[in-house]
């Protein structure tokens, strides 16, 4: 028996607080005196959120009311890909907001590239949407995990079935 170690480095979104922070923004949006009589609304689609509003000035502010209670709900917007604000017809605008679930391809090959540059006693290997790094030393392990929360790679990382 082998004394292997090993994490996995994924990027997933609690969609159950995605949800919970939408019907927040909802409910919020409905109170608000500033909102009163406009059409403005929330809703998620998959993995993805539709806000609309009757011009800019609400979608902003209803992405603000958002990702404040995004951040509440221990989700980062690091997870959020903000699409463009596009015209909804009748005056109104929309904005699409995907969500990140799994880590691109492009991105799991940069942190494979910068865990070999650590020269550390470790393995890498992408697997699917997310990487596998294991090696016999635990110390080493989390060596790594510290090294990449301190890089800045655009994307939200979770570490997760840390076995030893």
């Amino acid at each position: 028996m082998s004394n292997e170690c090993s994490f996995d480095v994924v990027s997933k979104v609690d969609l159950s607080e995605v949800d919970n922070a939408v019907n927040q923004t909802s409910r919020e949006i409905g109170q608000r005196f500033d909102f009163k009589g406009s059409q403005v609304s929330v809703t998620r689609e998959e993995h993805a959120l539709l806000l609309s509003a009757e011009d800019d000035f609400k979608l902003k502010q209803v992405l603000d009311i958002l990702e404040t209670r995004l951040v509440k709900r221990q989700v980062s917007l690091k997870a959020l890909s903000r699409g463009q604000v596009e015209s909804a017809g009748g005056g109104r605008v929309r904005q699409r907001i995907e969500l990140q679930q799994g880590i691109p391809t492009e991105k799991a090959r940069e942190i494979v590239k910068l865990i070999k540059a650590t020269k550390r006693k470790v393995q890498v290997q992408i697997q699917e949407d997310q990487v596998r790094v294991f090696g016999r030393d635990r110390d080493e392990l989390q060596a790594v995990i510290q090294f990449l929360r301190e890089q800045e790679l655009g994307i939200d990382m979770q570490f997760v079935n840390y076995r030893s």
